[in-house]
Order: structure tokens, then C-alpha cells, then sequence
């Protein structure tokens, strides 16, 4: 006799691997011309208002190795802080970007524009940050973080605010490396650990 179930089970889950990349990005699978172009890979759709950066980095295992397999998403409003969709938004920008580690040194590269502070629920203003999700082999769910930006006014992010153990906020805080150009480096657990959110 089938046992009757009150309740839907959850999938099991299981890592990534390589799988992710094929699926995802094609091209940089190693599969080009499944696509015309790889989906997601610029939210910059034209020329876009406000200043275009570049942010580098690294997504970093427990033992301190850059993870070359590492895909991530990103999502963030444009300039003025206004998301894609809502009146007002800037029509050359999507808000969205999928990108890959570099398969020979690990290192990622986001090139968007620089967003504004937005007010969010009740009003309340948040600071200008890029919202980031992150999978890779031995990642069984994709993890969920921020970038914001240390010349920018983040003293009343109210994000920022609920972190408990203050001095782990700047693990979220991408550093200036010159003029349009910022670093901003992912660790997964040990010491510097990224604040990884529950979305």
C-alpha cells in the first residue's frame, strides 16, 4: 500500500560541479555556438548613464584556494537606483550579469555600472550595493551576498546595520583599486569569512 503524504518532499540537493558552466555558459564550457552570444554575460545594453566600473576578484575555498570553476550572477539597479522595469530605469541597462572565474587563475571580472542607493521597504534608503549569487563545486546551494563600496556612505545600510559582529561588514566592502576600479574577494569559510545572506 502507497503511504499517503500530507506534505511535498524536498529535492535533494547536490553540488554543481562541472555541469553549472555547460548549462549556463556554453561558451565558456568549452561548447561555443550553442548560443549567438552567451546569456547574461553584460548588463551594459548601450550606452548607459552613470559611471561604468570594474570589479575583480576571487571566490576563495576553506583552504585558501581561488575556485576556478566558480559561476556568479549579479543584480543590482542602475545609477540613479532605480532596478530594471520600474519607471524611470535606464533602458541601455538589464541589472543582471552572469559571469565565470578564470579557468586558469580564478579571478572574476564585473564590469557594470556603478549603481545608486535606493529606497527600499517603508522608505527606508539602502546603499548603493550589487547584489551577488555564487555556485561552484561543493556548493549544494547557491550562496547569497553583497558588494557595497567603501567610498560610498554605508553607515545607514539597513542591511549592514543587522550584522551583529560588526567588523565581519567589511567582508561585504569591495576596496578602491583606482579610478572606476574596485576589489572586492569572496571567501567561503576560515578566516575573513564573506556574510553570507539567508534570501
Amino acid at each position: 500500500m502507497v503511504q499517503k503524504l500530507d506534505t511535498l518532499q524536498e529535492t535533494p540537493s547536490q553540488t554543481a560541479g562541472p555541469y553549472v558552466h555547460i548549462g549556463l555558459m556554453p561558451t565558456y564550457a568549452g561548447n561555443a555556438g550553442y548560443y549567438d552570444e552567451e546569456i547574461g554575460i553584460s548588463p551594459l545594453a548601450g550606452d548607459v548613464a552613470g559611471e561604468v566600473i570594474e570589479v575583480v576578484g576571487s571566490v576563495y575555498d576553506g583552504t585558501a584556494w581561488a575556485m576556478r570553476d566558480a559561476l556568479i550572477e549579479s543584480w543590482q539597479c542602475d545609477a540613479k537606483g532605480v532596478f530594471p522595469g520600474h519607471e524611470g530605469a535606464d533602458p541601455n541597462f538589464t541589472g543582471h550579469c552572469r559571469f565565470a572565474a578564470n579557468a586558469e587563475n580564478g579571478e572574476f571580472t564585473l564590469r557594470t555600472v556603478k549603481p545608486g542607493a535606493y529606497k527600499g521597504r517603508g522608505g527606508v534608503e539602502n546603499a548603493p550595493h550589487i547584489s551577488l549569487w555564487i555556485v561552484a563545486r561543493g556548493i549544494n546551494i547557491g550562496l547569497n551576498t553583497r558588494i557595497y563600496f567603501e567610498d560610498e556612505d554605508n553607515d545607514s545600510d539597513p542591511l549592514l546595520n543587522r550584522i551583529e559582529q560588526h567588523p565581519r561588514v567589511q567582508t561585504l566592502i569591495a576596496k578602491k583599486t583606482g579610478y572606476g576600479k574596485y576589489r572586492f574577494d569572496i571567501r567561503l569559510q576560515g578566516e575573513g569569512e564573506t556574510v553570507f545572506l539567508d534570501l
